[in-house]
């Protein structure tokens, strides 16, 4: 089976494992072709769920120990000790201590944030889009993370596939906003116009805290047509990342 995965870290921690998606390797007709994993774009529900199947069959959990967000760009953290039966409800953040629970966070250019402390035992998925980013999504995962043991300088992070600074044009004003929140992440595009690398404000961020490790998947969705873009193709699919413990 085709399925379009990257496993990333696997040696970093024993236990923690995160994968990213591609948009290949699934059943979703343009322009959602064709591992659309997002159910909420207009998309063909049974297709959805037949590409959410492969993605359970293809890092070897079973579908139900999936774990879903109706992400709304905010900084709601939850916490789930086993599967649930529907996405969480207006949140953009998850964390667990379970292991073989996958927790799942969708993106078409925001930044996938998989986090992961392999000595505690805590793991996290985070949607962090410029709104999300701004209001503290991040801060306020690993603060949920911390009260369930974990310890900022053993987590180890992956900022996944988004928009980059270069694509990423935005009014000036906004700019400023951002960066005076999330400090480095002004950026330009090529051209000299006003910018956000909202990956970079979050390294900054994650640093600050004094996270661990950090590393960056340096795919720029717009720019890589193996992903999905809703700058690029507004109305187009989701890919998914993925964090889970093994036992």
């Amino acid at each position: 089976m085709n399925v379009g995965l990257s496993r990333v870290w696997e040696a970093w921690g024993v236990r923690i494992r995160r994968v990213l998606t591609t948009r290949e390797g699934g059943v979703s007709k343009p322009p959602y072709d064709s591992f659309n994993l997002g159910d909420h774009v207009g998309d063909d529900p049974a297709a959805v769920e037949a590409n959410r199947k492969r993605l359970a069959e293809g890092i070897g959990l079973e579908p139900e120990r999936l774990v879903w967000m109706e992400q709304v760009h905010g900084r709601t953290v939850g916490v789930v000790d086993g599967p649930v039966s529907e996405p969480l409800e207006a949140t953009d953040a998850v964390v667990t201590k379970q292991e073989r629970l996958g927790l799942v966070v969708l993106t078409a250019d925001c930044v996938p944030v998989l986090l992961g402390d392999p000595e505690a035992g805590v793991i996290a998925a985070v949607h962090a889009g410029r709104v999300g980013a701004r209001v503290g999504v991040i801060p306020a995962t690993l603060d949920r993370m911390v009260e369930l043991g974990a310890h900022e300088e053993h987590v180890e992070v992956l900022l996944g596939p988004a928009v980059c600074g270069q694509c990423y044009e935005v009014p000036a004003a906004m700019r400023d906003d951002v960066e005076k929140h999330l400090p480095g992440s002004a950026s330009k595009t090529r051209a000299g116009k006003p910018a956000l690398d909202l990956r970079a404000g979050i390294w900054q961020q994650l640093a600050d805290a004094g996270v661990g490790r950090i590393g960056v998947d340096p795919r720029c969705t717009v720019e890589e047509k193996s992903l999905f873009s809703h700058r690029r193709d507004p109305g187009t699919g989701r890919l998914a990342g993925v964090v889970w413990m093994e036992p």
